[in-house]
C-alpha cells in the first residue's frame, strides 16, 4: 500500500509575483501572459474565480468577464529561485519530492513513518521545516493525495486511508475539473462537461472502450485517476544549487550584457563546488527594469560543457530573447554532466562512437525535455485488431 503525501500552495506563482502584497490577492487579479508568449493568464485570485475567471484562459475573454481584472507580471526566476529553496527544506526531511509544478509537489511517506513517529509526525515535520502556510493531502495515489490537497485547510490535512478501492469512493463526487492538475488532460473536463459528465464518480461509471473510442488515450487515463489509481513516482535526483548574479550599474543591452555573462560564466566555472564537473542544462535570468518582473531561459547544451568559450557561444543569443533591458542577470546550474575530460582513444572504433553519440543524444533529449522524451516500441501482439495492443513505449537504453 502506498502512502503519497501532497503538499499544495494555493496561487504560488501569483503570491510571489505580488510580492506579498495582500491587497493585490484579495482583488480580482491574475498573472499576466508572459512577453513573447501565448496571450493566456496565468493563476488567478479568489475574487477573479468568482468572475468565471482560470488560469489558462485567453486575455481577452478575462477581460471581458472582469473589465476589472489587475494583471500582475510574472515573475519566473523569483518562483524558481523560491520553490527550489522550499524543495530543498523538504528534502531535508529525507522525502524523496517529485515536483509537479511550483507549488505542488508529492513524495512518498513510507519510508519516513518510522523516523519521524508516524504520519502525523511526518506532517509535522514538513510543516516545520517549509515555514510558509500549505495544505497537506495523504492518499494511496498521487492523483487523490493532490485531490484530498486541494480539500484540506491549512492545520487540517486530508488523509484517505486504504487502498485503490478506498482511494475512488472518495474521488467519486469530486469535479471532474481537478483532471487539469495533469498538463496532458488539461482540455479534458470541458468536454466532460459538455457530454454531461460533472464528477469523477460519473466518469469511473463510462465504460473504458467508451472513452477510448471518443477521447482515446487521454480518456484511459483519465478513467484510470478517477478509479483511484496512478503511475509510480519518480523522485528528482539529489542536487546542489549553484547560481552567480551580477548587479548591473545601469539598463543593460547589447555588449554590455555579453560580457556580463561572460563575466557570470567565469565565476560559475571556478565555484569549488563544482568539483570539475561539466555542465549539462543551465538557467539564464535577469530582472528586469520596465515591466518590474523578472524574465527567466533554460538552456541544454548540445553536450556537456567546461569551455567557457563554448559557452558563450550557445548562450549570448538567447540574451536577444530578453524582453525589456535588465537590472540584474543570473546564471544558474540545472544539471551537471559527467566530470571534464578530453582524452580520447588512439583507435576509436566507428560502431563504440555512433553508440556514444547515440548516448549523448539520448541524456540531451531527457535533460530537455524529461524521462520520456526517448523511448522505443515493443510489439506485443502484433496481430491482435487494436492498435493500442500491438506496441507499448519503453524507455530507450543506448
Amino acid at each position: 500500500m502506498f502512502v503519497i503525501a501532497c503538499v499544495l500552495l494555493p496561487r504560488f506563482q501569483l503570491t510571489v509575483a505580488s510580492q506579498g502584497r495582500a491587497e493585490l490577492l484579495q482583488a480580482p487579479t491574475a498573472l499576466a501572459p508572459e512577453p513573447g508568449g501565448t496571450q493566456q493568464i496565468g493563476e488567478v485570485s479568489l475574487s477573479a474565480e468568482a468572475f468565471g475567471v482560470h488560469p489558462g484562459m485567453r486575455l481577452g475573454e478575462a477581460l471581458a468577464r472582469c473589465p476589472r481584472l489587475t494583471l500582475v507580471p510574472p515573475d519566473p526566476a523569483g518562483v524558481a529561485d523560491f520553490w527550489e529553496r522550499l524543495l530543498v527544506r523538504l528534502e531535508s526531511i529525507g522525502a524523496a519530492v517529485e515536483p509537479e509544478r511550483p507549488g505542488l509537489v508529492c513524495f512518498d511517506a513510507r519510508g519516513l513513518l518510522r523516523l519521524h513517529g508516524g504520519l502525523e509526525g511526518v506532517l509535522a515535520a514538513a510543516r516545520r521545516n517549509l515555514r510558509v502556510p500549505a495544505r497537506y493531502g495523504v492518499a494511496p495515489s498521487r492523483f487523490a493525495a493532490v485531490a484530498a490537497a486541494t480539500r484540506a485547510r491549512v492545520r487540517r490535512p486530508v488523509i484517505v486511508s486504504g487502498g485503490r478501492k478506498q482511494a475512488g469512493a472518495f474521488l467519486a463526487p469530486l469535479p471532474v475539473s481537478l483532471l487539469r492538475a495533469r498538463p496532458a488532460l488539461a482540455d479534458l473536463p470541458e468536454a466532460l462537461e459538455r457530454l454531461g459528465i460533472k464528477t469523477l464518480g460519473e466518469l469511473t461509471a463510462v465504460a473504458p472502450a467508451a472513452l477510448a473510442d471518443r477521447f482515446g488515450t487521454a480518456g484511459l487515463h483519465a478513467h484510470e485517476l478517477a478509479s483511484g489509481g496512478d503511475g509510480a513516482l519518480r523522485p528528482r535526483p539529489a542536487s546542489e544549487f549553484l547560481r552567480e548574479a551580477l548587479e548591473l550599474p545601469e539598463a543593460a543591452s547589447g555588449i554590455q550584457l555579453e560580457r556580463g555573462l561572460g563575466l557570470l560564466i567565469d565565476r560559475l566555472l571556478a565555484r569549488r563546488e563544482r568539483r570539475g564537473r561539466t555542465l549539462r542544462a543551465v538557467v539564464l535570468s535577469a530582472v528586469l527594469v520596465e515591466q518590474g518582473g523578472t524574465w527567466r531561459e533554460p538552456v541544454v547544451f548540445r553536450e556537456a560543457l567546461a569551455d567557457p568559450a563554448r559557452m558563450r557561444l550557445a548562450l549570448a543569443p538567447r540574451l536577444a530573447l530578453m524582453p525589456a533591458p535588465a537590472q540584474q542577470l543570473r546564471l544558474a546550474v540545472e544539471r551537471f554532466g559527467p566530470p571534464a575530460s578530453d582524452q580520447r582513444g588512439l583507435l576509436d572504433d566507428p560502431v563504440a562512437a555512433r553508440t556514444a553519440r547515440l548516448r549523448e543524444a539520448i541524456r540531451q533529449a531527457r535533460a530537455a525535455a524529461g524521462p520520456d522524451a526517448a523511448l522505443r516500441v515493443l510489439e506485443v501482439d502484433p496481430q491482435s485488431r487494436f492498435p493500442e495492443r500491438r506496441a507499448v513505449l519503453a524507455p530507450f537504453e543506448g
